[in-house]
C-alpha cells in the first residue's frame, strides 16, 4: 500500500460517514500535512464544509468541533490509524500506526502499470530546433523541459507520443543554403564531400553554424550593423520558393543541409538521454496540402475573413477582437497574407488539427534512426510508405503540449482559438503552451568556454545569445566543458577506477548538473547558467542528489546480501507480531524516531508530486522535491549508524528505511533523467 492509497482510503470513509450520519455527501475533500509531527500525519478539514452542507440541507446548525468527534470513530477503525485527534474549531487530525505503515511501505513494490494501447493519447512536441546549425544552451533548456515532462507523464500513467517539429523550408535553412551556394560556391556533392572530411569535433552542424554567421554579415555587405543588400536578400528568397516547390537541384540540396543537421542535433540530444517518437517535417505538410484543408475548414467555419480595406486589405485574417497581445500582435491574427504566402500561425493551426485527428489527412512515415534500446525514431515524407511498412499511429491525441518559449505565447494563443473554433469538441484546453523563459550564461561561464566579454559585460548578471552575431554557446561544448569538470572532481575522489569508468561516471555527473540547472527554476524564471553552481556536489545541484542515491547503494554493497535478508524478514513479520510492532515503534518514537519517521513521510510523497507535476506542468516541483529527499537522508545517514548498529530492531528499521530511500530517490533521479552511477 502507498501513503496515497491510504489517504484514498479515509477520504472515502468520511465521505461515506458524511453521507450516512449527516446525509450530505462531500465533492471536495481536502486532505493537509499538519506543520510538525505531534500534530499529527493527515489532517481533514472538512467538517467546516460539512457544517454549512448540513444547515443547507436541514436547517440545523451543527459545530464543525462537534461534527468531527462523529466521524474520528469511523477513522479509528483503520488498523493503519493508531489515533484521531480533534484539534481546533474541529480539525481532524490523524496519527499512522508508525511500525505498521513501515512493514506496509517496506513491501514489495508494486510494478508498473502497463500502458494501455488505445488508451487516449498525450503528445508532447519539444526541441524543435531550425536545422540550419548546432542546438545552443537555449535550445536544451526546452529539449530538457520536453523530455521531463514526458518521464512524468508516463510516471502518471499516461500514453504519451513524442514529437519533434523540423522547420526545414523556413528562413533558417534557407540562409545556409545562401552561404554554400552564394558565399562557398558548393554544389551538393561539394557539400557531401565537405561533410566527409570535417573532423569529429567539428561536425557538419558546427560547419553550418560557423556559415550562419557569415551569411548574415553577407547580406550586410559585411558590417553586422548595416542595412539589408536588396539584391542579396533576393538570394534567399528564391531559394524559399525553391524549397516551397519541393523539387530540383536547390530542394536536393536544402534536404541534405536540413537533413544531416538533424541528425547531428539528435546526436546532441541522445547524449543526455533526450529522444522522440517523431520527426514531423515542415515541408511534407506543405506538400500534402495539410495548409490547404485546414484552409477550407477555417473558411466553412467563419473562423477567418477576408479584409478588403485598412491595413490588412487582402489578406485573411482571424478577427479576435480582444486578446491579450498588443497592437504589436496584430500581424499574428494574420492567416494568409495579401501576397497569398501562409503565415506561421496558419501552418501552426494546420499542424494542430493533425496532431488533434481532426485534419483528415495524414503523413507517409520512414524509420529515420534505431536507438540502441531498439526504439525507433519515425520521420514523415510525403511519398507513400513502401507496402507492408509496419509503424505506430502517429497523430490524433486528445491533448498536444507544445513547448515553445514564452516569446511565442501570443500565437500560440491564436493557434489554440484557431483550433477551437475549428473543432470545438476538443475542448479548449485540449492545446497547451508548455511556456518557459530564456536561458543565457553567466558572465564566469561565458569566460569559461571562452567567450570574449567587455567590462561592460563583466558586470552584467547573465549574458544573452545571438546566433546571427555568432554569440552564443554549442550544446556540445556545453556538455564537453561539464564532462571536463566533473572528470577532474572524479578522478580527485575515485582515482582507483579505471579510464573508461572516469570517463562514463563524468558523463553521467555531467547529464545530471545540467539537467537539474535547467528543471530547478520554475519555467517563468530567466536562467544564468553557470559552470561551477551546476556542478557542485553541495547544494541544490544534480550531483548532491546524484550522490545521496549512490550513496544508499554503497550502504547495501557494504551490508552484504545476508543482513539485507534478514532485515526484509524482519519488516515482513511486523504486522504479525506484536512485541516486534512495540519495538518498532520504540524505534520510531521520540525525537529520533520522529526524524526517522518524517523521511519515511517524505519518502511517499513521490507519487502526490507526479501528479501535481502532471496537472501543473511544472517539472520544478520535482526536481524540489528530490533535492529534500536526497538532503534529509543525508540527515539521517549523518545521525543514524547504518553500517555499525547492533540492535537487530533498530538495524532492520534503519535498513528498511534506506531501502524506500533508495527506490524512491532513484526513481525520482530517473524521472528527471538522471542516471545513478556506480561511484562517485
Amino acid at each position: 500500500m502507498t501513503l496515497t492509497e491510504l489517504q484514498q482510503k479515509l477520504r472515502e470513509r468520511i465521505r461515506s460517514a458524511a453521507k450516512e450520519i449527516f446525509g450530505v455527501e462531500v465533492q471536495q475533500l481536502a486532505a493537509e500535512a499538519p506543520p510538525r509531527p505531534e500534530l499529527g500525519d493527515l489532517a481533514f478539514p472538512v467538517c467546516f464544509e460539512l457544517a454549512k452542507l448540513i444547515k443547507q440541507a436541514t436547517g440545523e446548525k451543527q459545530a464543525p468541533r462537534a461534527i468531527a468527534e462523529k466521524l474520528k470513530p469511523r477513522l479509528e477503525e483503520f488498523d493503519e490509524v493508531e489515533r484521531v485527534e480533534i484539534a481546533g474549531a474541529g480539525y481532524i487530525n490523524v496519527f499512522f500506526d508508525r511500525a505498521r505503515l513501515l512493514g506496509l511501505f517496506a513491501g514489495p513494490n508494486q510494478p508498473p502499470q502497463p500502458q494501455v494501447v488505445d488508451q487516449p493519447k498525450k503528445m508532447v512536441e519539444h526541441t524543435s530546433i531550425n536545422p540550419n546549425k548546432a542546438a545552443h544552451i537555449g535550445h536544451v533548456r526546452n529539449a530538457v523541459l520536453g523530455d521531463t515532462f514526458v518521464r512524468i507523464l508516463k510516471a502518471a500513467g499516461d500514453r504519451v507520443e513524442v514529437q519533434n517539429y523540423i522547420d526545414n523550408t523556413g528562413v533558417q535553412v534557407a540562409d545556409v543554403v545562401v552561404g554554400f551556394l552564394h558565399i562557398e560556391n558548393k554544389d551538393l556533392s561539394e557539400i557531401k564531400a565537405l561533410d566527409a572530411s570535417l573532423p569529429k569535433d567539428y561536425r557538419f552542424d558546427y560547419y553550418c553554424w560557423d556559415l550562419y554567421t557569415k551569411v548574415g554579415l553577407f547580406y550586410r555587405d559585411g558590417d553586422v550593423s548595416g542595412q539589408m543588400n536588396p539584391d542579396k536578400l533576393q538570394l534567399r528568397n528564391e531559394v524559399l520558393h525553391a524549397l516551397e516547390e519541393g523539387s530540383g537541384p536547390i530542394a536536393e540540396l536544402a534536404d541534405y543541409v536540413a537533413t544531416r543537421n538533424v541528425e547531428c542535433i539528435i546526436d546532441t540530444m541522445e547524449r543526455l538521454g533526450i529522444r522522440y517518437d517523431l520527426l514531423a517535417r515542415e515541408s511534407d505538410i506543405l506538400h500534402l496540402h495539410f495548409w490547404n484543408r485546414a484552409f477550407e475548414l477555417m473558411k466553412d467555419k467563419g473562423v477567418i475573413r477576408y479584409e478588403t480595406e485598412g491595413r490588412h486589405a487582402g489578406c485573411w485574417v482571424m478577427p479576435f477582437e480582444s486578446h491579450t497581445g498588443t497592437d504589436e500582435h496584430e500581424s499574428d491574427k494574420i492567416i494568409v497574407r495579401s501576397n497569398g504566402t501562409v503565415t506561421y500561425t496558419g501552418k501552426d493551426i494546420a499542424y494542430q488539427l493533425w496532431k488533434l485527428g481532426k485534419l483528415g489527412l495524414d503523413f507517409h512515415y520512414k524509420a529515420f534512426r534505431n536507438y540502441p534500446d531498439g526504439h525507433t525514431l519515425w520521420t514523415t515524407k510525403t511519398e507513400p510508405e513502401d507496402p507492408g511498412t509496419e509503424r505506430p499511429h502517429f497523430g490524433g491525441g486528445i491533448r498536444v503540449y507544445n513547448v515553445i518559449d514564452s516569446r511565442q505565447s501570443y500565437p500560440q494563443e491564436i493557434v489554440a482559438r484557431g483550433v477551437a473554433a475549428v473543432v470545438p469538441e476538443v475542448g479548449a484546453d485540449a492545446s497547451v503552451h508548455f511556456s518557459y523563459e530564456m536561458v543565457a550564461l553567466s558572465p564566469a561561464a561565458c569566460e569559461a568556454l571562452g567567450i570574449e566579454l567587455s567590462e561592460e559585460d563583466r558586470t552584467r548578471p547573465y549574458i544573452e545569445m545571438s546566433g546571427r552575431k555568432g554569440l552564443g554557446v554549442k550544446a556540445d561544448d556545453l556538455i564537453n566543458q561539464l564532462e571536463a569538470g566533473a572528470l577532474i572532481e572524479v578522478e580527485k575522489r575515485n582515482p582507483e577506477l579505471s579510464e573508461d569508468e572516469k570517463k562514463t561516471t563524468a558523463h553521467e555527473v555531467a547529464v545530471a548538473a545540467l539537467r537539474y540547472f535547467l528543471l530547478k527554476f520554475t519555467r517563468n524564471t530567466v536562467i544564468a547558467f553557470d559552470f561551477k553552481e551546476a556542478l557542485s556536489f553541495e547544494g541544490e545541484t544534480g550531483p548532491y542528489c546524484q550522490y545521496a542515491a549512490v550513496r544508499t547503494n554503497s550502504i547495501f554493497r557494504k551490508l552484504g546480501n545476508e543482513t539485507v535478508a534478514t532485515a526484509d524478514t524482519l519488516m515482513k513479520e511486523v504486522a504479525g507480531d506484536a512485541a516486534l510492532q512495540t519495538r518498532v515503534a520504540e524505534v520510531l518514537s521520540g525525537e529520533s524516531g520522529t526524524e526517522i519517521w518524517s523521511l519515511l513521510m517524505l519518502t511517499q510523497q513521490l507519487e502526490d508530486v507526479i501528479a501535481q507535476c502532471r496537472n501543473s506542468a511544472e517539472p520544478a516541483n520535482l526536481a524540489k522535491y528530490t533535492f529534500s529527499l536526497a538532503r534529509a537522508f543525508s540527515r539521517f545517514y549523518h545521525d543514524h549508524r547504518i553500517l555499525t548498529e547492533t540492535d537487530d530492531v533498530r538495524r532492520g528499521v534503519l535498513i528498511a528505511v534506506t531501502q524506500i530511500v533508495r527506490t524512491k530517490l532513484t526513481a525520482a533521479l530517473g524521472i528527471l533523467g538522471i542516471n545513478v552511477p556506480e561511484q562517485m
